[in-house]
C-alpha cells in the first residue's frame, strides 16, 4: 500500500520537530481535512486522538498560548511519582532495608528483591508504580546492586596480627643478609584439553573460540597440577608443572628443582632457606612426610631450611597468590589449555612491568599417595620449633 501525501509530509517533518510543534502541525492537518479529519490524522500518523484534540484547543486558545520557548504549559505532563505518593521512599526503604530480615512478617523475607518484585509489592499496598521507577527511586535513595563481600574471618587467633609480623621480620632478617626467602604454593589443578577457560579476550566479532560444552576430564590428557616457588627478593618465579599427585615429594622436588635452576645462581653463598607456606594442603605444617622431603632437601642442598606457616584461613596472604599465580591467570585468561606444551608455554611467558620472570618446567615423575610416616622417621627430622608458636 502506498503512503498519502500526509504520511510522507509527516515522516519528513517529524525529526525537525518538538513535541508541541509536532501537536500544532496534526492539529493544522486535521483542520483543513474538515469533518472526520482527527480519526484520519491519527490512523495515518500514529498520534493519540487526544493529542491531536489538544492541538486544536491551542490553536482556538491564542491568548492561552504558551510561550516559544516551552512546549507544555505550566505544570503539564506526568506529575513525579514521589508528588503522588508522597511516602513511597518510606515504603520502599522498609522492603529493602537490611533491618527487615528480622521482621518475620516481612513478605519479601525469603525472595530475591528483584525490581519486578519490590513494584509488585508497592502495587500490593496501592501504590502503583512499574519496576523502572523502582529502580529510579532506589537509585535516587542511593542503592545500588551489591555482592557480598569476603570480609569476615570467622575465628581468629588471638595472635593473628602479631604472627603475620613475625613472618615478615624473619622474612627481612633472612634478606638483609642476603639469604634466600621464597613463598611456596599449589595451584589449582586444571584439565587439559579443549575446555573452557575463564576471561575474555579480543577476537573477530561472532568467532569466539570453540570449545568443549563440559569440562569432564580427558582422561589421555588427564590434569596439570602446577606448583610455584617465588623468590620475594628477585621477583622471579619458578613453576613445576606435575601430571601426577600433588604430594609433599612432589612439592619439595619443585623447591629442589628451584634451588638446582635458579636458587644457588643468586645466592651463592647462601647458608639457610627461609620458606612461607600455607598451613594446609602437600605443605601444611601438619603434614609429616613434608618435614621428611625437606630434611632431605637440606641434606641434597647443604642448608638449614626454616618454614614460616601463615595462619589457618589466611592463604590470600600468601605472596606467591598475588605477585605470580594472578599474572599467570591474567595471562592465560581465554585460552584453551589444550595441551602441557601450551600450559607451560602460557605460564612461561607471564610478566609484569615490575620485571617478573617465570620459569617453568615439566614434571613427568608419578608421585604415591598414601605413604605412612612412622615416629621412627619422624624423630630422624633434625627439626627446632620456633619460639613464637612452634606449633
Amino acid at each position: 500500500m502506498e503512503k498519502t501525501i500526509l504520511q510522507e509530509r509527516y515522516e519528513l517533518l517529524s525529526p525537525l520537530l518538538d513535541e508541541r510543534m509536532k501537536r500544532l502541525f496534526v492539529a493544522v492537518e486535521a483542520k483543513l481535512l474538515g469533518y472526520g479529519g482527527v480519526s484520519q490524522v491519527a490512523k495515518e500518523t500514529g498520534i493519540s486522538r487526544h493529542t491531536i484534540t489538544m492541538g486544536q484547543k491551542e490553536l482556538k486558545e491564542a491568548k492561552k498560548e504558551v510561550s516559544p520557548e516551552r512546549i507544555r504549559k505550566k505544570g503539564g505532563g506526568r506529575k513525579p511519582i514521589t508528588q503522588q505518593y508522597p511516602v513511597i521512599k518510606r515504603e520502599l526503604r522498609k522492603l529493602v532495608e537490611s533491618t527487615t530480615r528480622g521482621d518475620p512478617e516481612c513478605p519479601l523475607l525469603w525472595t530475591c528483591k528483584s525490581l519486578r518484585k519490590l513494584s509488585d509489592e508497592l502495587k500490593s499496598k496501592g501504590y502503583i508504580v512499574s519496576h523502572t521507577v523502582v529502580g529510579e527511586l532506589l537509585d535516587d535513595m542511593g542503592y545500588s546492586l551489591q555482592a557480598n563481600a569476603k570480609t569476615r574471618e570467622g575465628k581468629e587467633h588471638p595472635d593473628r596480627n602479631a604472627q603475620f609480623e613475625y613472618i615478615n621480620a624473619r622474612i627481612k632478617e633472612w634478606q638483609s643478609n642476603n639469604q634466600p626467602v621464597i613463598s611456596v604454593d599449589c595451584k589449582k589443578k586444571e584439565n587439559v584439553g579443549n575446555f573452557k577457560n575463564a576471561g575474555r579476550e579480543y577476537r573477530p566479532k561472532g568467532q569466539p573460540e570453540e570449545v568443549h560444552t563440559h569440562d569432564f576430564p580427558d582422561k589421555e590428557l588427564g590434569k596439570a597440577a602446577p606448583y610455584g616457588v617465588y623468590d620475594l627478593t628477585q621477583n622471579k618465579g619458578w613453576v613445576t608443572v606435575g601430571i601426577s599427585h600433588e604430594t609433599s615429594t612432589f612439592a619439595v622436588n619443585a623447591i629442589r628443582q628451584w634451588w638446582l635452576s635458579m636458587g644457588k645462581e643468586y645466592y651463592p653463598k647462601a647458608t639457610q632457606l627461609l620458606i612461607t607456606a600455607d598451613s594446609g594442603g602437600s605443605n601444611g605444617y601438619r603434614v609429616k612426610l613434608w618435614k621428611i622431603e625437606l630434611q632431605k632437601l637440606a641434606n641434597d642442598i647443604g642448608l638449614s631450611v626454616s618454614v614460616c606457616h601463615l595462619p589457618p584461613g589466611t592463604s590470600k596472604w600468601n605472596k606467591i597468590e598475588h605477585r605470580l599465580f594472578s599474572f599467570i591467570t591474567q595471562n592465560w585468561r581465554s585460552r584453551p589449555l589444550v595441551s602441557l606444551e601450551v600450559i607451560i608455554s602460557l605460564i612461561a611467558a607471564t610478566t609484569t612491568k615490575k620485571g617478573l620472570e617465570v620459569t617453568c618446567k615439566l614434571d613427568t615423575n608419578s608421585y604415591e599417595t598414601g605413604i605412612k610416616v612412622s615416629e621412627e622417621e619422624l624423630k630422624a627430622v633434625n627439626m627446632k620449633k620456633n619460639d613464637f608458636h612452634g606449633e
